[in-house]
């Protein structure tokens, strides 16, 4: 079983940073695309940051400059760092990789709460 699993969420002030870190676990033989979504109360998953296999990244205009996403190939870990962050940025943030046990899926994360406080 493969498994996705954040940490690193919690609450901070407006203008401060976190860490989110996301272990891939499991029958894993290969990673292509991770990264990160986030879903607020009353609004749909959005799309945070991607990286690839060959650390090409993508961010939402949202986060440009303030958000920096990268990876571990080793040790098959995704990493978002929050820096400069807003109220706006509150919500539960998901990980998930593209990846290959068997077939190519994508597997999803549980998911952790960041909130910001004003």
């Amino acid at each position: 079983q493969v498994q996705l699993v954040e940490s690193g969420g919690g609450l901070v002030q407006a203008g401060g940073s976190l860490r989110l870190s996301c272990a891939a676990s499991g029958r894993i033989f290969s990673i292509n695309t991770m990264g990160w979504y986030r879903q607020a109360p009353g609004k749909q998953r959005e799309l945070v940051a991607v990286i690839t296999s060959g650390g090409t990244t993508n961010y939402v205009d949202s986060v440009k400059g303030r958000f920096t996403i990268s990876r571990d190939n080793a040790k098959n870990m995704v990493y978002l760092q929050m820096n400069s962050l807003k109220p706006e940025d509150t919500a539960a943030y998901y990980c998930y990789a593209e990846l290959y046990s068997g077939r190519w899926r994508d597997y999803w994360g549980q998911g952790t709460q960041v909130t910001v406080s004003s």
